[in-house]
């Protein structure tokens, strides 16, 4: 069964820019033998890390939209950790991040209600 997933992957800042793209292919090659379809790579490029991963302050960020299946999914994790290249990476199952995007933004609407309910509630008492 196939679900769709964002990755995350920070490079290590040394390598040239120009080859991310093809060696993000490369690794991404994975997914498509496997049945799998890559929706979007979105390239952030040279970015400030929050704190050093292996003595860099700084890294090549690349955030990448695919739907395949889980076992590919992990082949695809297990050879990212495998590169010397790749500083870190995280694969999500984006229907979870979406579901939890849907919740918060129920919980927000209910407590909004809740409020403009209160103050309607509050002036009909005051008659």
């Amino acid at each position: 069964m196939t679900h769709q997933y964002e990755l995350m992957v920070i490079l290590d800042p040394e390598i040239d820019e120009r080859t991310v793209a093809p060696s993000l292919d490369k690794f991404l090659n994975v997914i498509r033998t496997d049945g799998g379809s890559i929706d979007n790579v979105d390239i952030w490029g040279r970015r400030r890390l929050a704190y050093e991963i292996n003595k860099k302050s700084e890294g090549i960020y690349a955030v990448v939209n695919f739907t395949a299946t889980s076992a590919a999914t992990q082949e695809l994790d297990r050879q990212l950790k495998l590169s010397e290249a790749v500083m870190r990476t995280k694969v999500l199952r984006a229907e979870a991040g979406f579901a939890q995007v849907a919740a918060a933004k129920k919980l927000a609407d209910e407590k909004a209600a809740r409020k403009s309910a209160a103050p309607a509630a509050a002036a009909k008492d005051a008659e």
